[in-house]
């Protein structure tokens, strides 16, 4: 089963880290993803480049706004989709991403979505 995780973080946090553990950090990361990709398990894996776009409907009119259509500190900065055999370790997974521990405050987190199947089961 394959497993979409949306990695968040506070951009403000994240930027006003001093290099040396952003590189620390990125290091951190950079290990986790080859680690699944070894095994096997990593599909894709990306970075996000700033702020996304969102089309929405306006009436009859698809509109093009800047960033996320909720405001919030926390936005997704990266993505992994993994293929594994269970929920528990897709789970697994999420809970030993590197940036969930990296240092007091720097808050972030994982969500975990099951990607449907080709035929729109989602198991």
């Amino acid at each position: 089963m394959k497993y979409l995780m949306l990695v968040y973080g506070n951009e403000e946090i994240w930027g006003s880290l001093p290099d040396a553990d952003l590189a620390t950090l990125i290091g951190a990361v950079d290990a986790f993803n080859e680690r699944l990709r070894a095994s096997g398990e990593l599909v894709d894996v990306q970075g996000l480049v700033t702020r996304a776009r969102a089309v929405r409907m306006a009436g009859d009119t698809p509109v093009v706004t800047d960033g996320p259509y909720l405001e919030a500190k926390e936005y997704v900065g990266s993505y992994l989709v993994v293929d594994v055999d269970s929920e528990q370790r897709a789970l697994e997974i999420a809970r030993s991403y590197p940036g969930l521990r990296f240092g007091p405050g720097t808050g972030g987190g994982i969500e975990v979505w099951p990607l449907m199947t080709r035929d729109g089961a989602d198991h």
